[in-house]
């Protein structure tokens, strides 16, 4: 059930029914336990036999460390998680690699893809596998160490809003909240359903829109020329970014109706002026879990700058791997890991030069800095997107200028073309949207019934017309 399909719509003004009814605390969180086991069930039901192995797994782990803060058993519930993990999204990349190599050195001793490797990979794995982990290295930190029931574990890891794709959360961000439900309130169902909106609202009428220009031009990458090949790129990192902001956002507002308040996920990263500031914009649970579990657990920045400059590489590298079982996907982290040391590097010589003591110049370069950063990400974005390393490097090689093609054959339609430079405004005047809904949002409420009845009628007229056909959530693969 995608959050923008009607069918979604039935399950939720239904188990929202139910949890009005109930009351008390114990009935409210069992019907959004059950709700969200429907909801993931409702994709595919095998998925609830690894879904349920692994709380179970996992929840024994985590009370044996609350009892006994052994590396061992941590590293028993990391080796463990890890392992399933890899096994049902990595193992087709490692058998395909090794059939690279076995055909690179001519041994040909392996043939072809086994045929059993194309299972469905289970949804949400990488999400709720890296919380559970949040929750095991907590308590072996001892920045957590709350006991809770089986049931709250299993609501903690698999509540519905954020269970397919985030945000990551922590377990001292959501438990607390779980262990106190309220019955709905008023405002909190109108924050709820703002926030949802706005979701809805990035994902029907722009993400939806943009998808099938992107599936073009990615779909004919030796036909774009250099014009083109930015267009394709500047599109899809236009459509990523209003897919999973917008699927935050409704996760956001669908838990806030229940009273439940979510970690931000993303703060308009593309006016973000250098790569750090785009990665405490982007993905932020995903940025700060990699940053606390992995970055700093390497070492951080506490040693040289050498093994600070390896540290990042590595986090970034694994933050690719992270995304999707393909190698462009390592590269893609490969790529902002450059970057981040980069930047790195550059202002440990502006220090040098003394640059930092200039303000003219230092205004100047940080202007500089949010077109630079803009285009360096959706050049990134080519291999994020295209299907493998043979069309990410012509399309890369156009957007530089290097692929030959003085005139490609691919043309972007009127319409299309103002889709996107639409799309690209609402990215960098967002802020100064959302600060003024902000302001004046109560004022809303004000207004007679009839009028908002009929902003609200002409907003669903507005997104039956013009969304475009409902598709899955780009994160839904990873």
């Amino acid at each position: 059930m995608i959050f923008s399909s009607s069918t979604f719509f039935v399950f939720f003004i239904s188990l929202l029914f139910l949890y009005w009814g109930a009351k008390t605390h114990r009935q409210r969180a069992g019907l959004l336990l059950a709700g969200s086991i429907i909801f993931y069930a409702s994709w595919k039901i095998e998925y609830l036999v690894l879904l349920f192995i692994s709380l179970f797994v996992n929840y024994q782990i985590y009370c044996a460390l609350l009892k006994n803060r052994s590396r061992a058993l941590l590293w028993l519930g990391i080796g463990l998680d890890l392992a399933v993990l890899v096994f049902y999204k990595y193992i087709g990349l490692a058998i395909e690699t090794l059939l690279w190599l076995d055909n690179y050195v001519g041994l040909g001793s392996m043939n072809e893809m086994p045929s059993w490797i194309d299972w469905a990979l289970p949804l949400g794995i990488s999400f709720f596998t890296f919380q559970m982990l949040s929750a095991l290295i907590d308590v072996y930190r001892g920045d957590w160490t709350c006991k809770i029931t089986f049931s709250k574990w299993c609501l903690y890891v698999s509540f519905f809003p954020q269970l397919i794709a985030g945000p990551i959360v922590r377990a001292h961000e959501l438990v607390e909240q779980l262990d106190d439900l309220k019955p709905l309130s008023v405002n909190n169902l109108r924050m709820g359903a703002l926030i949802f909106t706005g979701g809805l609202i990035k994902k029907v009428l722009f993400a939806d829109n943009l998808g099938p220009i992107v599936d073009e031009l990615f779909a004919q990458p030796d036909s774009l020329n250099t014009g083109m090949a930015w267009f394709a790129s500047v599109a899809f990192g236009l459509q990523i970014y209003f897919d999973f902001s917008g699927y935050s956002e409704m996760a956001l507002g669908l838990a806030r109706i229940f009273g439940v308040t979510l970690p931000r996920n993303f703060r308009y990263p593309y006016i973000s002026r250098n790569f750090p500031e785009f990665w405490r914009r982007w993905h932020i649970t995903l940025s700060q879990w990699l940053r606390d579990y992995l970055y700093i657990g390497m070492g951080g920045s506490r040693r040289s700058r050498y093994y600070t400059y390896q540290n990042l590489m590595v986090t970034m590298l694994l933050g690719g791997l992270w995304h999707g079982a393909g190698w462009t996907f390592v590269f893609w982290g490969g790529l902002h890991g450059a970057y981040l040391v980069g930047y790195r590097f550059l202002k440990h010589l502006y220090e040098l030069l003394g640059i930092n003591n200039r303000p003219c110049i230092v205004s100047w370069l940080s202007s500089a800095g949010l077109p630079l950063t803009f285009c360096l990400t959706c050049f990134t974005w080519v291999f994020f997107r295209a299907t493998s390393f043979d069309d990410a490097w012509v399309i890369s090689a156009a957007m530089l200028g290097l692929g030959g093609i003085s005139e490609g054959s691919v043309e972007v339609r009127l319409y299309q073309q103002l889709i996107l430079w639409f799309c690209l405004i609402f990215v960098f005047i967002e802020p100064a949207i959302v600060k003024f809904g902000e302001k004046w949002g109560e004022r809303w409420w004000c207004v007679p019934f009839p009028l908002r009845g009929m902003a609200y009628a002409s907003l669903v007229l507005l997104l039956l017309v013009m969304g475009g056909d409902t598709q899955k959530f780009v994160y839904f693969d990873f």
